[in-house]
């Protein structure tokens, strides 16, 4: 859903957000607001506690007749719009004890190169193949949308074909380079990612995106795509790449999942879970899990064994495979974050290296 160009106050703030290089702004009674800078909220100098009054009057600033209708109606919106020449919007209006909360994801205009976010290179390679599933993974804020950007970007560079998303909100605006980009809007140029999947196939896609797998019909929708021919391109909210193949395999009913695992053996091709920790010196660094869908990953799929992936992780990494343990080792011996941040976002701790103080040997 676009709303208009933001007006009033809260460009002003989000004018604040962009020079202080964050990522979100919070409007919520009873605190000012907070734009969260490298992971950290703060509060806007000078601006007093919001009241539930200053909420609604920033929202009208946002929303136009029809949604602000809509966000009576439901009391929990999402809308994006376009700030000035340089980012996009996301935004989330919601209540709570009865006042309304705004949230608004701040999304630069240039996407980023896979370079530039330092992505692992067999990522690379996933964004060349013709046909497959890519899935993309990690909690809420570590930066999927934006590492999909990167490869949707990758692709219009390089290949003349027909890139179709399916977003809600649409977060990074392509251009048409090599490639034609068409990107479809939940809400806006579609009803619901099921409509939106159940039409590709008739859309004449080579690439497709997936914004959200959020249902078991998004999810049959995007394999059997995936399966035919088409390189498909999905998120998951997960906290690791065997936790991914379980969640799709689990949305079925059990006796639908023996079919669902062969289906997800043959279509796969890769899972990227990604989270954000805090950079020493200030920023945030991303740090990555890689599984390659080789014949003992896709073995493993089939036989429902998914709890043994983490032995091809280990023992992968000729094919680009890497542990969530061993890039955030990497990290930390090369003194970009904390070995305590590093141990207190892992499932393995003791897999976490330290680093080395200077004299020691390995």
């Amino acid at each position: 859903m676009h709303g208009p160009e933001a007006g009033g106050r809260v460009d002003g703030l989000l004018a604040e957000l962009w020079q202080a290089g964050g990522t979100d702004l919070l409007l919520t009674a009873g605190m000012p607001p907070q734009l969260r800078v490298h992971g950290q909220l703060t509060g806007v100098p000078g601006w007093p506690p919001l009241t539930g009054e200053h909420t609604d009057e920033l929202l009208a600033e946002l929303l136009d007749a029809d949604q602000h209708d809509a966000w009576k109606t439901v009391q929990e919106y999402d809308f994006a719009f376009s700030w000035r020449t340089d980012a996009r919007v996301r935004g989330n209006a919601f209540t709570q004890r009865g006042s309304t909360t705004i949230a608004l994801r701040m999304i630069p205009m240039a996407v980023p190169t896979m370079d530039q976010l330092g992505l692992p290179p067999v990522l690379s390679d996933f964004a060349r193949r013709h046909q497959g599933l890519v899935l993309v993974t990690g909690p809420t804020g570590s930066g999927k949308s934006t590492t999909l950007a990167a490869v949707v970007d990758q692709i219009n560079t390089e290949r003349a074909c027909h890139i179709l998303t399916v977003e809600d909100p649409i977060e990074y605006v392509h251009r048409h380079k090599r490639a034609a980009v068409n990107q479809r809007e939940v809400g806006t140029d579609t009803p619901s990612f099921p409509h939106a999947l159940r039409a590709a196939l008739r859309e004449d896609p080579d690439v497709l995106l997936v914004g959200e797998m959020r249902d078991l019909e998004s999810i049959r929708f995007a394999l059997t795509i995936a399966e035919t021919g088409h390189l498909v391109l999905a998120t998951l909210h997960t906290n690791d790449t065997a936790q991914s193949l379980a969640r799709i395999i689990d949305v079925f009913p059990a006796e639908q999942q023996a079919q669902v695992r062969v289906q997800l053996a043959a279509a796969l091709t890769g899972i990227v879970y990604q989270r954000l920790l805090p950079r020493i010196g200030g920023g945030l660094v991303a740090a990555y899990e890689v599984l390659v869908a080789n014949s003992a990953v896709r073995n493993l799929v089939k036989e429902g064994k998914t709890n043994q992936l983490r032995n091809s992780l280990v023992t992968g990494q000729r094919e680009g495979m890497v542990t969530f343990e061993q890039s955030l080792s990497a990290l930390v011996q090369g003194g970009w974050v904390t070995y305590e941040d590093a141990v207190a976002r892992s499932l393995y701790p003791q897999d976490v290296q330290p680093r080395l103080r200077a004299g020691a040997t390995a």
